[in-house]
């Protein structure tokens, strides 16, 4: 289904956002995987117009609750995906959806592996975007980093074009199918090995696996993932945008913890509403020019 805006995250920078999009009478979509890191905080005493503590989940069910009587559509799904083909084209664990602009703001990934060697070998053999550099290991053998969903749609990226991969759980149990034929090993990795180039991971039992390339799949897809995957750029694991919360891709914007700076509600709150006052200039305008 197709809509003028899609949201992905529904924690304050989103919900913020939908407020005001739906509010200038655009098809807005708020897509969350869960109900986000706010609704464990148990008393929030710092924000605007709190004269009494309220729970993270009482604000976030509050604002959902009237981001729906102002028009928005909210859904649970992840999100695996997103790329650009005259609209914003987002591949969900349950469905396909398609936008005229794009707002990440799930956050920031809290999920890393601390693994030797690991970090040293960015971009010389582990990457983080199966579809950017699936092509780099053509006919070659390369790991994918995880145990969830997200890491076999990586896989299925990687397996029309590589020679053979493997998923490596770090010691976790694979929560979802893997394709038949794909070795799945559950041992905990120790170290990444290589000088110049990624030659190999070693495992706690001593054992090292030859790999040409390893592939981090690690939870969900990240904010600076999704990013990521359509050439936005990123600085460390935060997406960059200017003073209107656009990335360097047009119409696809960011807001919240994934920009950096203060991680407070009342931040994310002012640059969802930011985000959305230029999601509709540039929706509106995408309207008159195929008018």
């Amino acid at each position: 289904m197709a809509y003028d805006v899609i949201i992905v995250g529904n924690g304050p920078a989103g919900l913020s956002a939908a407020l005001y999009t739906s509010r200038a009478n655009l098809k807005t979509l708020v897509i969350g995987k869960d109900d986000g890191a706010l609704t464990k905080a148990d008393k929030i005493e710092n924000y605007f117009g709190m004269a009494e503590p309220i729970s993270g989940c009482e604000l976030v069910e509050n604002t959902k609750r009237q981001a729906k009587t102002l028009g928005a559509e909210l859904t649970e799904d992840e999100i695996f995906h997103i790329s650009w083909n005259g609209s914003f084209r987002l591949e969900g664990r349950k469905e396909t959806y398609e936008a005229k602009a794009v707002l990440l703001a799930t956050g920031t990934s809290r999920k890393t592996a601390n693994v030797p060697g690991l970090s040293k070998l960015e971009g010389r053999g582990v990457s983080y975007c199966a579809v950017c550099d699936a092509f780099f290991y053509r006919g070659r053998k390369v790991g994918v980093l995880g145990n969830e969903d997200y890491a076999i749609h990586e896989l299925g990226q990687l397996l029309p074009v590589v020679g053979e991969a493997v998923i490596l759980t770090n010691g976790k149990a694979l929560t979802t199918a893997a394709p038949e034929g794909v070795a799945v090993i559950e041992k905990k990795l120790i170290s990444v090995n290589g000088e110049e180039q990624l030659e190999s991971v070693s495992f706690d039992d001593g054992e090292p696996l030859a790999l040409d390339g390893l592939f981090v799949a690690l939870g969900s897809a990240g904010a600076a993932e999704l990013a990521r995957k359509i050439g936005a750029m990123t600085e460390g694991r935060n997406i960059k945008v200017d003073e209107e919360m656009a990335t360097n891709v047009p119409g696809l914007y960011a807001a919240g913890d994934c920009t950096g700076g203060l991680l407070q509600i009342s931040k994310a709150v002012g640059e969802g509403a930011k985000a959305a006052m230029s999601m509709i200039r540039f929706v509106r305008q995408q309207k008159n020019n195929s008018n």
